[in-house]
């Protein structure tokens, strides 16, 4: 090779290098910005995320704290977090919290809405003194009592399962300890609300349906519709509820609802009142349109809300079985039968939901060979009231995490 030649060579290659080298201290300089701006950006979130967790975690102990924080020096950076009510009705708020490092700045919005009883498959305040949980009960979901839990022979409970106080055996631990699969506390207090209806009347009086004055008023769900009257040989009245209840709320105030029927859609039904008022009669069935268990996608969901008592009607269409899909909720009084005692043999109840009440009611009366009167007891949470709820269901004062987006 001639020296002209080798010159071009070795010029060729030291271009090549060099352009070579420039592309590297190029790419190393840009991982370098691209470093810092990672950990800028990481920093700036880390600060929102802590924002939010920390306005979360004084609502959780406070529902009435909204004060949130303005210009607060955080990890070297700033913190601004708001909380604002969003929906005043369903108590929906929503903290939106901000995080600013070196220029760049992260946010974090976090809803937050009441836990409400629905979630729970069972839940009481007063057990009733001698009524006992037996190896023949299975509660599936939430489980929560004030009172003692009295256990005989092995009752088992596959959700987390609370008492105020704590076990009871009717023998000995050894005998009937209670098979706990989903966990167990004692010591937690969850009262029932003094004013658990009041959301629910005033957003009936709002954009529901609300009846008043009405000594009783006689129900029937009609999938999208409602039939009603104010006597028992009276002719129905009926009604779209997307026209009268868009929101899903149907009140009775200082009256007795009769109720029966299909549900199609979202809707709570509740009932104020004292004395021999305040009370809901399940006349009939009332079920879902599309049982999820059928129809995995239904979004069918009812609230039985009750001020006293919601008690299974002593009649003949409730003498041979009865079908309940609903939270049921009895603020004052328990979930029971009619005249438990002295009723005819009636078959089971077969409940799709929960049971929130103040006091455990019987439903039947037993003995060694089976049932002498009233109902034997089928019933099966509704596991998606894990994380749905019937419209303005009483809720516990306690705030919950809806959804999180960064």
């Amino acid at each position: 090779m001639s020296g002209k030649a080798s010159l071009l060579v070795v010029a060729g290659f030291s271009m090549l290098f060099l352009i070579i080298s420039q592309n590297f201290g190029s790419v190393s300089n840009r991982a370098v910005d691209n470093l810092v701006d990672y950990h800028t950006e990481t920093i700036a979130h880390n600060i929102a995320v802590s924002g939010a967790n920390l306005v979360a975690n004084k609502v959780y102990f406070d529902n009435t704290w909204d004060e949130g924080y303005s210009d607060i020096p955080f990890q070297g950076g700033m913190l601004d977090v708001t909380m604002e009510v969003i929906d005043p009705y369903q108590d929906l708020s929503e903290i939106t919290s901000t995080g600013t490092y070196n220029g760049y700045t992260s946010t974090v919005k976090v809803k937050m809405a009441p836990s409400r009883f629905s979630k729970f498959a069972y839940f009481s305040i007063y057990e009733g003194g001698n009524i006992w949980w037996t190896g023949s009960d299975t509660v599936w979901g939430p489980f929560h009592t004030q009172d003692y839990i009295r256990c005989y022979r092995h009752p088992v409970f596959y959700g987390k399962t609370t008492t105020k106080r704590r076990l009871r055996y009717y023998t000995s631990k050894r005998r009937d300890k209670p098979r706990l699969y989903g966990g167990f506390e004692r010591g937690v207090n969850l009262p029932l609300p003094e004013d658990g209806l009041n959301k629910a009347k005033l957003a009936a009086q709002d954009d529901g349906l609300y009846f008043n004055g009405a000594d009783t008023v006689y129900i029937t769900m009609d999938r999208d519709s409602i039939r009603y009257r104010y006597s028992y040989n009276s002719p129905d009245t009926a009604l779209h509820l997307s026209s009268v209840a868009p929101n899903g709320v149907i009140f009775a105030n200082n009256s007795v609802v009769r109720l029966k029927g299909v549900v199609s859609g979202q809707y709570s039904i509740a009932c104020s009142g004292s004395g021999s008022n305040g009370r809901i009669y399940l006349d009939d069935d009332i079920v879902f349109d599309k049982d999820p268990r059928i129809h995995p996608t239904s979004i069918d969901l009812l609230g039985i809300i009750s001020e006293n008592e919601v008690l299974i009607t002593d009649n003949t269409p409730n003498h041979s079985d009865i079908n309940i899909h609903a939270a049921i909720y009895a603020g004052k009084g328990g979930f029971g039968s009619e005249n438990y005692s002295s009723r005819p043999v009636s078959g089971n109840i077969n409940l799709l939901g929960g049971i929130t009440q103040h006091t455990r009611r019987a439903v039947g009366t037993f003995n060694w060979s089976g049932a002498v009167s009233g109902f034997s007891k089928r019933y099966k949470y509704d596991e998606r009231l894990m994380l749905a709820s019937p419209p303005y269901f009483p809720g516990t004062g306690n705030y919950e995490i809806v959804s999180w987006y960064e």
